[in-house]
């Protein structure tokens, strides 16, 4: 009897802990709040949940594991199993998606924007230049064009860039550079207060970072369009976390990324839809910059950094042009199959 007894509870254990190996739980970084930027993650999370009856779930932090331009540093070491973060925070270590930051690339819409990140992450030596990180590029995190919201008088001509003081980033901090203004790379979450404070006059974000950092709040104008790139976020997987993921856990994130993105792009579609009226509310000045100034601007902002950044890059025996001509490609593609 007893022997019996013992024999039911051993299968018992067993079983209990053989479900639990099945179980698998990642930690993901991200920062600020939950906001558009990052309803493919939440969404993702959702996902996988549902597709693996609750077996693999991901606890989703917003700055509680780490700081926003530290993430891939973490996700090097295994810290957490997946993060978010902009290749404009530290593009030595991931210079090759820079390409996507470029001034003037032309990208028009966010399909677009997801249609040439998503080529660039696909290339061997980007993948090669990310696993050094042990990251592996899992989707991009889509951005409209970037413009900036000021304070007083709307600065609607190059001329009046001319040491303006002017948060932004990587390649858009570059552009601005060329047109005479001072770029400064205050993370999103200070943008706000570097603002009040008078450390920038400006601040460069896509429309959801204005309303989720506050910037909208203090400026008087906002320039509609001035367009002048944007930056690339990718969310990224810890290589080793990936690899050892069953095979039905890895299938149901890897499936999950295209619904996840489609539910992103209708969810800031919705957002995009509201934005003149949040203007309105918050009595902020839509200014148009004339097709002159915006030449102007290109001509002495575009070529130069695209020219710049490829020859670095190809200096440092990386293939520049082949990404940049493959970005060209992919948004030729796109538009003939729109």
């Amino acid at each position: 009897m007893h022997k019996i007894m013992g024999a039911g509870v051993t299968a018992v254990l067993s079983f209990a802990f053989a479900g639990e190996a099945l179980a698998t739980e990642w930690n993901v970084s991200l920062w600020g709040k939950r906001r558009a930027f990052t309803e493919h993650v939440e969404k993702l999370a959702e996902l996988v949940s549902e597709k693996t009856g609750g077996e693999f779930t991901m606890n989703i932090s917003y700055g509680g594991l780490s700081k926003n331009k530290e993430n891939l540093d973490g996700i090097s070491i295994g810290a957490f199993e997946m993060a978010q973060f902009c290749a404009g925070y530290h593009p030595d270590k991931n210079r090759l998606i820079t390409v996507l930051e470029l001034p003037f690339l032309g990208v028009s819409n966010l399909d677009e924007e997801v249609a040439v990140s998503h080529a660039v992450y696909a290339h061997p030596a980007v993948a090669e230049e990310m696993a050094q990180w042990n990251a592996r590029l899992l989707m991009t995190s889509p951005m409209p064009q970037y413009n900036i919201v000021g304070t007083g008088e709307p600065r609607d001509e190059l001329a009046e860039f001319e040491g303006m003081r002017v948060r932004a980033t990587g390649g858009l901090g570059k552009a601005f550079e060329a047109v005479g203004a001072v770029p400064t790379s205050v993370t999103a979450t200070e943008a706000y207060q570097s603002m009040e404070s008078g450390v920038v006059d400006t601040v460069a974000f896509a429309q959801h970072a204005h309303l989720s950092f506050g910037t909208i709040n203090q400026a008087t104008w906002w320039t509609a369009n001035l367009n002048p790139g944007t930056v690339n976020c990718p969310v990224v997987v810890n290589i080793d976390a990936y690899e050892g993921l069953s095979d039905e856990h890895r299938a149901a994130l890897d499936e999950s990324v295209s619904e996840s993105i489609d539910h992103y792009l209708a969810n800031y579609g919705e957002l995009l839809a509201k934005w003149d009226g949040i203007l309105d509310e918050k009595g902020v000045e839509k200014v148009m910059i004339s097709d002159d100034e915006l030449n102007a601007f290109r001509a002495k902002a575009a070529d130069p950094a695209r020219e710049a950044w490829i020859a670095d890059i190809e200096g440092q025996g990386l293939p520049g042009q082949e990404l940049y001509d493959l970005v060209m490609k992919t948004l030729e593609e796109k538009r003939a199959s729109n």
